[in-house]
């Protein structure tokens, strides 16, 4: 046995004791933790600082948005695109206007800032709306009609590009 007489006992435990005090007396105390952890929390207050005011931009402009929005008047009724071809142009959610005979990139874009992006939203106009987008835009009354635009965009939505080229080419 390694300890068996208590004299061993006793100067075990002193060891023990003086290893312990020794360790004590050299610990800074916790002092380089603290310090991590106040400059943790000083960025992560810095942070929630940040996102609190992007949190009130964002508020901000999205109060703009519908109030921007609540005060445009609808264009035209848009038919519901169940039955669309593709996804727009590269797949943003609209359609090349241009494609249709009749509507070059100026009047396009016209389109666009009128709320006109799809080949459905001008399958769906209605004499009206025709009349109203004509005059809005600076086009001669009836020209959508005349250049049958709403034919055109039903063609092109179902993918009938063949038959597009053959009639309005």
């Amino acid at each position: 046995m390694l300890f068996s007489t208590p004299t061993q006992f006793a100067v075990l435990a002193l060891c023990l004791i003086a290893g312990w005090l020794f360790g004590l007396a050299s610990h800074p105390g916790g002092r380089k933790w603290k310090e991590r952890f106040r400059a943790e929390e000083a960025a992560h207050q810095a942070t929630r600082d940040e996102l609190a005011i992007r949190d009130t931009r964002i508020r901000e402009i999205e109060r703009d948005r519908e109030r921007w929005t609540s005060s445009q008047t609808v264009v035209a009724p848009v038919a519901a695109e169940t039955t669309s071809h593709s996804n727009g142009f590269f797949g943003w959610g609209r359609d090349n206007l241009s494609r249709i005979r009749g509507i070059d990139d100026h009047t396009e874009q016209a389109l666009r800032h009128e709320g006109i992006k799809t080949y459905a939203a001008i399958e769906a106009l209605v004499p009206e709306g025709e009349a109203d987008v004509e005059s809005r835009l600076g086009l001669d009354r009836g020209r959508i009609a005349q250049q049958q635009w709403r034919e055109q965009a039903a063609l092109l939505r179902q993918g009938n590009d063949d038959e597009h080229a053959s009639r309005f080419a």
